[in-house]
């Protein structure tokens, strides 16, 4: 072996030794992701853990994220459960005196929901300050990661003319045609609700026009039937001519679930409505630092690039994203981001609404 070669090998042993008695491991290699990353790693590998509640591994791409942190920060274990969000609000608030989780992720309703109960802390990642103001809370308690954004889901072989607009949805040649939601039981009812309202000269705080549009198509025969559950499967089997749905399922339909050119995703041109996803760093967290590294991580042009692949969009305005990707998620400034915390305070309006225009009631 060359001396060259042999005092690199002797390097190498002794930092390799150093690290193990020390036990932390030298951090990665190669630029920071922003300023401070790898005193936080340091900091984190004391703890060597993040748990990471409701992120199932096949939703928004968590699977990728997971990978990529792992390869990121080799000496940080990821752990993560699938609950839902209500059901995050509630594990939280019952281990409040001995918290098993150190992030939490839900629809940002729920968000709002733990920071009532107290069960969350202040934390702002990077890129938070790029959030619209809607997309977060002031103070960290949670902000938005990605968005999911009301969309026409079209199966082309049984509709001839795809429908562009709200407006379209109206004519006569989509009788009995469109599915959707029930808004009184069902979150993606209440969002759609409010992306017909955005439409139709309503606003957050007007939900009428909404509603109302919703009652003409009933009363125009062109609602086949409004579920109580996702219809998910039935749109793969073809039995749904168009749903009113979330953008990220046709496109997984698309491209995941054999659906291919049989469905057109639309984002409607008069406007639609953004449902943000959030997440939170969780109070008196068992890993805190571990926690905070992976909500930077999340919050990075690197996992929002991630959620993208995954086919929900990026919260972070200005994220790069490919070609491809670019392609699927086109950018559709008419989607408004909507407010969780006003729209909540219409729940109760909604559905009185709605029942009134749509079931006569």
């Amino acid at each position: 072996m060359k001396r060259r070669e042999l005092i690199k090998s002797a390097a190498a042993l002794a930092m390799a030794t150093l690290s193990f008695a020390s036990g932390v491991a030298v951090a990665f290699d190669g630029p920071e992701l922003y300023a401070g990353e790898k005193a936080l790693y340091e900091a984190a590998q004391k703890e060597g853990l993040v748990v990471s509640f409701d992120t199932g591994p096949e939703w928004a791409n968590w699977k990728s994220l997971f990978r990529d942190f792992k390869k990121r920060y080799p000496d940080i274990e990821i752990t993560y459960n699938d609950i839902g969000s209500a059901a995050t609000v509630v594990s939280l608030e019952k281990s409040r005196r001995r918290p098993q989780a150190d992030t939490a992720y839900y629809f940002a309703a729920s968000g709002v929901d733990a920071v009532k109960k107290d069960v969350v802390e202040s934390f702002k990642p990077i890129n938070f300050d790029k959030l619209p103001t809607v997309f977060r809370e002031e103070s960290g308690k949670w902000f938005t990661i990605h968005t999911l954004n009301v969309a026409f889901l079209v199966n082309t072989r049984l509709v001839k003319n795809v429908p562009t607009s709200w407006a379209d949805l109206l004519k006569p040649e989509y009788k009995s045609s469109v599915v959707y939601l029930d808004p009184r039981s069902t979150g993606i009812g209440q969002v759609l609700t409010f992306a017909a309202a955005f439409a139709n000269g309503g606003s957050i705080d007007n939900v009428k026009p909404g509603t109302d549009y919703l009652g003409k198509l009933q009363a125009a025969g062109n609602v086949l039937r409004v579920e109580g559950t996702t219809p998910y499967a039935k749109f793969l089997k073809g039995e749904i001519p168009i749903w009113i749905s979330y953008e990220n399922d046709g496109l997984k339909a698309k491209y995941v679930d054999g659906m291919g050119d049989a469905v057109s995703v639309v984002i409607p041109k008069e406007a639609s409505a953004a449902a943000p996803y959030a997440i939170s760093l969780v109070k008196n967290a068992p890993n805190p630092n571990s926690g905070k590294l992976w909500l930077n991580f999340i919050m990075s042009e690197i996992g929002q690039g991630l959620f993208a692949q995954g086919y929900v969009r990026p919260a972070v305005p200005g994220t790069k994203l490919s070609d491809d990707v670019k392609s699927k998620l086109p950018e559709a400034p008419q989607i408004r981001p909507l407010d969780v915390v006003k729209a909540a305070e219409q729940k109760a309006e909604v559905d009185r609404l709605w029942s009134q225009a749509v079931l006569g009631k």
